[in-house]
């Protein structure tokens, strides 16, 4: 396998950068997207009475300030399901929220709804929308049913399972056809679903599709051949 921290696709004649991180940044149009940050998910289990340590909100805000820095974007979009629940927002402690104001600052920012943030909360900063074309591209947070071209998405959390020389490794990976992509969960404490899933095989008919496996600090191209079921 070839591993890179980026790798450069093609989508509807759109160059897309593939960062391994799990976002996405498009020079053309000096955005960056991701998707999934379920931010306050631990303090939404909290509220159920389940116990996560409460600090994903803190990493997943580090890792995103660490992509920016690195890519300098003029916009930020993320694909909906950005807050774990519609108060999430408003669960987010002080030091959390100043460090989102200062990702904001001097840039445009949009958060896309999702199905666990249909509503965003005033104090979360940016613009909110149910989704966003750019440049010939569909941005939004679950992908549309069936076969689809010129869009990217989020929602399925999609992960890669590699068995090879006796190990076995499963990690958030980015799918796609050159037509369409499916960007995995940016966020901490977020699980991911197989690629290999008949939800994955509904909209790429024929598994005609490219994977690309997230690793520490390198993005790994996987043979589909190569891939496993759970």
């Amino acid at each position: 396998m070839l591993d890179t921290a980026v790798h450069t696709l093609s989508l509807c004649g759109a160059t897309l950068v593939a960062d391994c991180s799990g976002a996405i940044y498009w020079p053309a149009e000096r955005t960056l997207l991701v998707a999934d940050l379920h931010l306050e998910k631990g303090s939404s289990y909290a509220q159920s009475g389940t116990l996560l340590p409460p600090y994903d909100t803190r990493e997943t805000l580090a890792r995103l300030g660490s992509v920016i820095a690195r890519w300098e974007p003029a916009r930020v979009v993320a694909l909906g399901d950005s807050f774990h629940g519609p108060g999430a927002a408003d669960r987010i402690g002080a030091d959390d929220l100043a460090s989102l104001q200062a990702l904001q600052k001097g840039r445009d920012w949009i958060w896309l709804a999702g199905n666990h943030d249909p509503a965003i909360s005033a104090r979360a900063g940016g613009h909110v929308a149910d989704e966003l074309e750019i440049a010939g591209l569909t941005l939004r947070h679950a992908p549309a049913e069936g076969e689809a071209t010129h869009e990217i998405a989020g929602h399925l959390h999609p992960a890669a399972k590699l068995a090879m020389y006796g190990t076995t490794i499963r990690r958030p990976c980015f799918v796609g056809n050159g037509q369409r992509l499916v960007m995995p969960a940016f966020g901490a404490f977020t699980g991911g679903l197989n690629v290999l899933d008949p939800a994955f095989s509904a909209l790429f008919p024929g598994g005609d599709i490219a994977v690309w496996m997230l690793g520490r600090a390198r993005l790994y191209p996987v043979a589909t051949r190569a891939l496993s079921a759970d």
